[in-house]
């Protein structure tokens, strides 16, 4: 008896399909990405919450002492503008806060640049930075203002404080984590060290740098709110230590959202630089 083996016949002019074909028919592509990213995504958080705010207080589900509506304190920011209150104090509070940013930021560069490239550079400052990262930066009030006085100079170098110390501990972290590879090939390659800084550090160093820069930035509105309360005369913090003194939670509230506003700003300004500047990324978030 002999077998008989029969196949299936193709029709003329096509082929059969292979078993990777039949596989991807069965398994259908999965995206794991987040997706196209949505405009304005940042503001429906905020929205959410003002909409919510609103609503609890046309239903009378606040108390208007204890929580104002959100109506009150716009109007409230208004005649605090036109009196010309508001619009000081804004001004003084940004000269302050950023000259301590601009203190810090080219603190936390430097210290990170001489402690990530060398090693007797990393022995001499990475000890002091993590030692001066245990202490709560504001515990140091009471002996800045020994130092320095009560005037504005310990604000600025208490804000600068607040600045450099997450500016140098991203960039040092990501100087650190730079493939030694690249660092050989700039070796074989004989770059030079501007060279060598120009070519492989800073490309390396910059994620991270935009990580610290944003912590720096949120770092210098926190300590502001603190330091205008000392001894200040002006200032978004003095104005709400005086609103505190005389009950008025509307101006307290003035002096929260103007303050959360400069933060979402500066925030998503860092950001579209960061975007810019790292375009050459390929990141689940671009």
């Amino acid at each position: 008896m002999t077998a008989v083996t029969t196949t299936t016949a193709t029709p003329p002019g096509s082929t059969a399909p292979s078993t990777a074909e039949e596989g991807h028919r069965v398994r259908r592509r999965r995206r794991l990405s987040p997706g196209r990213r949505l405009p304005a995504t940042r503001l429906l958080g905020p929205a959410l919450v003002l909409v919510l705010w609103a609503a609890a207080s046309a239903a009378g589900q606040l108390d208007p002492g204890a929580v104002p509506a959100p109506w009150t304190v716009l109007e409230t920011g208004a005649r605090l503008w036109t009196e010309g209150t508001l619009a000081d104090d804004i001004v003084t509070s940004l000269r302050r806060a950023g000259s301590g940013f601009v203190i810090g930021l080219t603190a936390g560069i430097l210290l990170a640049l001489a402690s990530g490239l060398s090693r007797t550079g990393e022995a001499l400052i990475d000890g002091s930075v993590q030692l001066n990262r245990a202490v709560p930066t504001l515990g140091l009030i009471p002996l800045f203002i020994l130092w320095l006085g009560i005037g504005e100079t310990f604000k600025i170098a208490i804000i600068a404080i607040v600045v450099y110390i997450p500016i140098y501990l991203n960039t040092h972290a990501a100087l650190s984590g730079i493939d030694h590879r690249f660092v050989e090939l700039a070796e074989v390659q004989g770059l030079s060290r501007l060279a060598f800084i120009r070519q492989v550090v800073i490309p390396g160093a910059l994620p991270g740098f935009f990580v610290g820069l944003r912590l720096g930035v949120t770092g210098s509105w926190l300590g502001l709110v603190v330091l205008e309360q000392i001894n200040a005369t002006s200032g978004l913090g003095y104005l709400m230590f005086q609103a505190q003194n005389y009950g008025q939670t509307d101006v307290i509230l003035v002096g929260l959202v103007v303050y959360g506003i400069f933060g979402l700003v500066s925030d998503t300004a860092v950001r579209l630089i960061e975007r810019r500047v790292l375009s050459w990324r390929r990141t689940l978030s671009s």
